[in-house]
């Protein structure tokens, strides 16, 4: 027996798996209105799942860089110099490309956060 508050009774939750059953056993889409399902990316699409798109030095590209960094490094790993952040970051299985670029900045710079660092990046060193 379940006790709480549920949003939907026993029948309208069987009624829902049996809706999804097909969807979860075949990994595709079985609508019978084709036109009813999503379609899928195009090969010369940008990569807009992966952050803002912009070219460099675009707004969109410091928040990108600055949204990479934030998904490698933790607010413990400041204040450093590039040394230190790019061990960090390879601690954090960050891209080779955002490495190298972090630890060809000037090493007696220090940074206190993820923005001075994505700035620093951004402006070339």
């Amino acid at each position: 027996m379940q006790r709480g508050s549920d949003r939907m009774s026993v029948h309208r939750d069987d009624e829902m798996k049996h809706e999804l059953e097909g969807l979860l056993r075949s990994g595709h889409p079985t609508r019978v209105e084709e036109w009813n399902d999503p379609e899928p990316a195009a090969d010369d699409d940008p990569e807009v799942w992966s952050g803002p798109v912009g070219g460099l030095g675009s707004p969109a590209s410091l928040e990108r860089t600055r949204l990479e960094l934030a998904r490698h490094l933790s607010r413990h790993s400041f204040p450093a110099n590039p040394d230190e952040l790019a061990r960090a970051l390879r601690r954090g299985n960050a891209p080779d490309a955002l490495i190298d670029a972090v630890a060809a900045l000037p090493g007696e710079d220090r940074y206190a956060n993820v923005q001075q660092l994505a700035e620093a990046l951004a402006d070339g060193g």
